[in-house]
């Protein structure tokens, strides 16, 4: 309100419109939580609002309907802008415990197995374990975190992770905190292993890639022999003893039209929490590969979501989040503990070798001089938390950024160096961020979609309508029905 009986009609500062049908449009407010379906002459008028050519007062019917709808007078938008401040103070610990590996999958991201073998010692794991322990206590948090993860197989180093678990149980006792700990794996493990894993861990991130024939050719033994068969015992084994797990696919261009058979298959038969399904990255083993990030991936993606509902309940991309707003696609912009096997801190799982591309920019810490801590490297770890998404100009124009939050930073150096200009996965990205949009509002009835505004509030900027990706087609002359459904 600006005065006693004066209605002040304020547009989000971010109004993005695009094409959902011959004659339709999705109009989009991310910071609002708010979108709806819009005819030609609805997005007019809100374009002449913009410009101060029309008045809510002209036509009060439209006006209340947008109100409804969340993008006019709604609530102040909120943009998630905080950074953590001071030295890092994880609570997560994620042990890159080796870069060793039984296999040699064609596309791995870190070649693992390649490199002469690097082993993690009892040492660094104490002292990781014992540094997000102390933090968590600290700050009152009642628990802590410890993954098991790898620049290659983590549990090729067994000992040790067996040794590294039972140390943090005892801190968690000593300190009374709760743990949780998980395992990132790829999946081929003797009944023995499996049985401590349900025994002991809270979870655990198989990687696996559907059908027998697609695993079988994309992830081998250095023999050259399949992995499928051992690979489903473990999830058989799993879903047996209830075991909570997840099952992490990628997708090459020779396998992306088969996605759909590969998800059915997985669903049919198991039982995961979730599937997180990824085009191959280009890097590592998989660098010379063909681009899977295509419209082949895209229409593969939605296709084996419409297998089953268990599918598309199931069935995730990282870069696709919506309804979630953030600025940060990962912790590697809020301080990432990944801990190498030399002891070194890096803020991202995939850069675990102080000599790999860009590893300048995640390394942030080293182990302290004395008996326990790290020590930081603070204009390393200032860098980090400032890779946001509304610093990066590239994605300025995007609706899709709020939820996204700028995607991985490591793929982005991989495809741009120097400044960043979009890729294959933008466009992948924002496809299925449209769909996930027009989901939730044919989940709510059709016509609009209105989420929960939440976070710190944000000085209102002067609003504009902007198109995007491929919303940038004029609108024609005809009159139209401003209201959806009035005509």
């Amino acid at each position: 309100m600006t005065g006693e009986g004066t209605m002040r009609s304020l547009l989000p500062a971010e109004l993005f419109v695009l094409p959902a049908g011959e004659s339709d449009y999705l109009v989009y407010a991310p910071l609002r939580r708010a979108a709806l379906i819009a005819n030609a002459a609805l997005v007019r008028f809100l374009r002449a609002l913009q410009t101060g050519e029309a008045s809510v007062d002209a036509e009060p019917d439209i006006a209340a309907f947008l109100r409804k709808c969340g993008v006019l007078d709604g609530d102040e938008e909120s943009a998630p802008d905080r950074s953590p401040a001071g030295p890092p103070r994880p609570s997560t610990a994620t042990l890159l415990l080796t870069n060793a590996c039984n296999l040699r999958c064609g596309y791995c991201y870190a070649a693992a197995g390649e490199k002469p073998p690097k082993f993690m010692s009892m040492e660094t794991a104490r002292r990781a374990i014992d540094f997000v322990a102390e933090n968590a206590a600290a700050a009152g948090l009642g628990k802590f975190a410890v993954d098991f993860h790898g620049a290659g197989e983590p549990t090729v180093h067994w000992k040790l992770l067996q040794d590294a678990h039972g140390y943090a149980c005892e801190v968690a006792r000593s300190r009374g905190l709760q743990l949780r700990s998980s395992l990132t794996t790829n999946g081929v493990l003797p009944a023995g292993k499996r049985a401590w894993i349900v025994a002991h861990l809270n979870g655990a991130n198989v990687s696996f890639d559907g059908l027998p024939e697609v695993q079988d050719a994309n992830r081998r033994f250095p023999s050259g022999r399949g992995s499928s068969d051992l690979v489903l015992a473990t999830l058989r084994d799993f879903d047996r003893r209830g075991f909570r797990y997840s099952i992490r696919m990628t997708v090459t261009s020779g396998s992306a039209p088969r996605l759909p058979q590969s998800v059915a298959f997985l669903c049919r038969r198991f039982r995961p929490r979730a599937i997180q399904v990824e085009p191959l990255y280009r890097m590592g083993r998989g660098r010379d590969a063909v681009n899977a990030e295509t419209e082949v991936f895209i229409e593969a993606f939605r296709a084996a979501r419409r297998t089953s509902g268990k599918a598309a309940e199931a069935l995730r991309f990282s870069g696709a989040r919506f309804p979630t707003v953030t600025n940060r696609f990962c912790g590697a912009a809020n301080d990432n503990f990944c801990v190498s096997p030399e002891g070194n801190v890096s803020a991202c799982h995939e850069v675990a070798d102080e000599r790999q591309p860009w590893a300048e920019r995640f390394f942030y810490g080293r182990p302290s001089a004395g008996a326990s801590g790290f020590a930081f490297d603070e204009p390393a770890y200032t860098a980090l938390r400032a890779h946001t998404v509304d610093r990066l100009d590239y994605c300025g124009g995007c609706f899709a950024k709020w939820s996204c939050a700028g995607d991985c930073h490591h793929k982005a150096l991989h495809w741009d160096a120097d400044e960043f200009s979009g890729a294959g996965r933008c466009d992948v990205i924002r496809a299925l961020t449209k769909d996930q949009i027009l989901e939730k509002i044919a989940a709510s009835g059709g016509v609009f979609w209105k989420g929960t505004a939440s976070g710190p509030a944000i000085a209102a900027r002067r609003p504009s309508v902007n198109p995007c990706c491929d919303g940038r087609n004029e609108l024609d002359g005809r009159l139209q029905a401003a209201v959806p459904g009035r005509g």
